[in-house]
């Protein structure tokens, strides 16, 4: 009986098995992940890159593998929050199965259940880092205003959605309501992680559409 080659042959070794590599770029979606996390908590001052790093279960050398340094990480947390926050957006404002202003309704009960899961600890992203612009590096200030301009061109849609369907009056001026949308907004939201509690995002919703009706 001729004896197996040795590529045939199944050696056994004692121990663990070895775990798999994980997939590339894993190591870095949970970094975005546990850095947006962090952000949307506790601001970016006193997030430091050992929490990341522990969080996302990452060592410090495959951080600097993905990202040069704390700040062209935090740059990315917000273009990654600002695509998250986009498509959330229009989930709500663009159903057209839904009359327009009743849109801007889903999407604040949507929030409001959002920051409770987290027992209102958490709150946006941009607005906590806008609180913080004096003491963070200048490539955020265009980052975070652009975001913003965003969120109010969709919401401005959706307004001028409202004009065309008679809920709101022909002659208002959507993308002054629309950025009025999201000043008292990024407010009722800082207030509402403030007082741990949804009225302040009630109180804010409800004026505002109120005000909007013909």
């Amino acid at each position: 009986m001729k004896p197996e080659s040795v590529s045939a042959v199944t050696v056994r070794k004692r121990g663990r098995p070895p775990r798999p590599e994980p997939a590339y770029g894993m190591s870095r979606e949970a970094l975005i992940r546990a850095g947006v996390a962090l952000l949307s908590e506790k601001g970016y001052s006193a997030t430091g890159l050992e929490e990341v790093l522990r969080i996302a279960g990452v060592p410090k050398g495959s951080f600097y593998h993905y990202f040069a340094s704390k700040d062209v990480f935090g740059a990315e947390l917000v273009d990654a929050y600002a695509t998250y926050f986009a498509r959330k957006l229009d989930r709500w404002l663009l159903d057209e199965s839904t009359a327009p202003l009743q849109r801007i309704r889903n999407f604040v009960a949507d929030a409001r259940v959002g920051m409770a899961r987290y027992e209102f600890r958490r709150g946006c992203v941009v607005g906590n880092l806008g609180q913080e612009m004096s003491a963070l590096p200048e490539l955020f200030r265009d980052r975070l205003h652009g975001v913003l301009l965003d969120w109010q061109t969709r919401t401005e849609r959706c307004l001028r959605d409202a004009q065309s369907a008679g809920e709101i009056a022909a002659d208002a001026d959507c993308t002054a309501l629309a950025a009025f949308f999201w000043i008292g907004w990024e407010g009722a939201v800082l207030r509402a992680k403030l007082e741990r509690s949804p009225e302040p995002l009630d109180l804010f919703a409800n004026l505002f559409l109120a005000n909007l009706a013909r």
